[in-house]
């Protein structure tokens, strides 16, 4: 393997320890529960969208959805004049919950970008990776427009 591939790899694996790192933060919810509350905050979303941003098939939206509707976290609402859609939107205990969870994983992954002594360059350079990754989706998107139905979002600042 050349250097720069090894280096690639050993950027995947730090990505994938930080990911495995988060799920242990006690933020009262499951890392895949705030990234749904953190898009359905952004105004009720169809189900549909919510599974196509959150890479995840309409099966797993449903019950992460399903789990956040028995909290009281979230509530679903048909759409007026046409109930096949179904959107999500926060309740207050959901909005409550976000920022519960932002201030435990703001907290941690903040005291580890400080610790670095670079926060500011890494958090540069992780909206550079996302513009990237969106660019790269929209791309294929592009090129094969059929691709949006199984491709996920990465981008969702």
């Amino acid at each position: 393997m050349t250097e720069s591939a090894n280096a690639a790899v050993c950027g995947l694996l730090t990505v994938l320890r930080l990911s495995r790192a988060m799920e242990r933060v006690d933020a009262g919810v499951s890392p895949q529960q705030y990234r749904m509350l953190k898009l359905i905050g952004a105004g009720g979303e169809r189900s549909a969208k919510l599974a196509e941003k959150l890479a995840v098939a309409k099966p797993t939206l449903t019950s992460t959805a399903d789990s956040l509707v028995a909290a009281g976290l979230a509530t679903r609402q048909a759409e007026p004049g046409d109930r096949r859609v179904v959107r999500l939107f926060l309740t207050e205990a959901g909005r409550a919950a976000i920022e519960r969870a932002d201030q435990a994983h703001a907290a941690w992954f903040g005291s580890l970008l400080d610790h670095t002594g670079r926060r500011a360059e890494i958090l540069s350079d992780f909206v550079l990776l996302d513009d990237a990754m969106t660019e790269r989706r929209r791309a294929r998107l592009a090129a094969d427009p059929a691709a949006g139905c199984a491709d996920g979002n990465a981008g969702q600042r």
